[in-house]
């Protein structure tokens, strides 16, 4: 008996220990299977590779950092290009086989529409609504098609023309209003040693800013987006267009415009403006964090002017180049998963402190609707907002207004026409050729 009694105790003893090692175990150890998320790449094209961008690209490489880090599951692969490789021929021929980025930086307006008809881009109407972000949008026209959004702007621009105070004071010439005045201006400047206007037209769609100016001011605005239409019962070839390139014609003439033009980068061209050596640039509101020099203090965005480009005649209202066409879109090829992600790193692009960011950072004009001190923003930028606030007439870029098939042949002729290897006449010609030419083949795809 009494050993029956030692035993059971060894026997109880066991059992409870037995007991708590497993209750230990239980308590201090992970499961045998914990679930598993599956890791999310994602890839994001921009064309933030210029000077001027560098700090656009901080800015949104900060959200991303902070994106994977709130979202480890998620992988952000960036990948900078020249804009024009990937608008011109990267963007365009992924969208034809429908492989291109999950997210990409590009272009409103008629740069999307053929994608918006190949069903290439996400519908984001949901997403806007669901975010509140319907009336948060300074403009979303550019990025609206049927009543369906396909991108988010990121930023506003305009187009004015820039010009050094200094230098027009030194030979008492008033800020130009007319073209008259405009053009006394070239000569004069041109005959005291100065370049008229620096321009650096390496990608081709600065020179035709110079152009799309001079064809509004000659033709009107409308024009232009009935062409963009394929209408019939208009064509380039109209003496408002002519008058136009035969003016952009008598400025390369005359020396309006920096020697080898087309050779030139926008950085160069900038250069010339800040080292003195051109009195005026023309170009987008995102070059004027560049207005910098190697003066000590440097004093060079205290010199600078800001004005729309000139009118036809001396009652009209100058209208201004510009608007809300520079943002985000997504491939219509995300899976599930793929699809939630990007969506959820879309949401951290548009809010009111990303946008601040832009404005005193980046130097750019928001695209959403927030409060911001222009007066903190250097007094080019605010010179550029109040142009903006007071233009009662912005109209879209025309390279942005017409379909990339038809662009291609603008930018190729402004080319000519600086070089001196085409004449306005043959200019206006090949545009209507590849304006038919589309419509034709555009017209022939749709459905009966």
């Amino acid at each position: 008996m009494k050993w029956f009694v030692n035993w059971g105790w060894v026997a109880l003893y066991a059992v409870v220990l037995s007991i708590s090692v497993i209750i230990i175990a239980m308590n201090d150890s992970e499961p045998i299977e914990e679930p598993q998320t599956d890791k999310i790449t994602l890839t994001f094209r921009h064309f933030w590779i210029k000077e001027h961008d560098r700090e656009m690209l901080k800015i949104f490489e900060d959200v991303v950092d902070q994106f994977q880090t709130s979202h480890p599951n998620v992988k952000v692969n960036f990948e900078g290009m020249d804009q024009t490789d990937h608008r011109e021929r990267k963007l365009k021929s992924e969208m034809v086989t429908g492989t291109p980025p999950d997210m990409f930086v590009l272009f409103g307006g008629g740069e999307i529409e053929p994608y918006v008809r190949a069903n290439r881009l996400m519908d984001l109407t949901d997403f806007v609504q669901e975010n509140g972000l319907d009336h948060q949008f300074q403009d979303l026209h550019l990025w609206t098609f049927g009543d369906h959004i396909y991108g988010l702007p990121l930023e506003g621009h305009a187009e004015p023309v820039y010009y050094n105070k200094e230098i027009f004071e030194k030979f008492d010439i008033s800020p130009p209003k007319t073209l008259d005045e405009l053009d006394a201006a070239v000569k004069l400047l041109k005959s005291k040693g100065y370049i008229p206007f620096a321009l650096g037209n390496e990608e081709r769609w600065p020179g035709a800013i110079f152009a799309h100016y001079l064809m509004d001011r000659y033709a009107g605005p409308e024009l232009i987006n009935e062409l963009a239409k394929g209408s019939k019962a208009v064509s380039f070839n109209n003496s408002g267009y002519l008058q136009a390139f035969v003016h952009y014609k008598q400025w390369v003439n005359e020396g309006a415009f920096s020697p080898s033009a087309n050779d030139l980068s926008t950085e160069e061209a900038i250069d010339l403006f800040t080292s003195g050596k051109a009195a005026m640039y023309v170009n987008g509101s995102w070059d004027i964090n560049l207005f910098h020099n190697d003066d000590s203090p440097d004093d060079f965005p205290n010199r600078v002017g800001v004005i729309p480009f000139p009118t036809l005649l001396p009652e009209e209202d100058a209208s201004l180049a510009g608007g809300y066409s520079i943002g985000i879109a997504l491939s219509a090829n995300l899976d599930e998963a793929k699809s939630q992600a990007a969506l959820e790193l879309m949401k951290t692009f548009y809010t009111e402190d990303v946008q601040r960011r832009v404005v005193y950072e980046g130097q750019r004009i928001p695209s959403m609707k927030i409060s911001f001190d222009s007066e903190e923003t250097g007094p080019v930028f605010e010179q550029v907002v109040r142009l903006m606030e007071h233009s009662d007439n912005i109209f879209l870029a025309y390279d942005n207004v017409l379909t990339p098939e038809v662009n291609k042949t603008f930018l190729k002729v402004i080319e000519g026409i600086i070089s001196g290897n085409a004449s306005p006449n043959e200019a206006l010609d090949q545009i209507q050729a590849a304006s038919e030419q589309y419509w034709r083949q555009r017209n022939s795809s749709l459905p009966d």
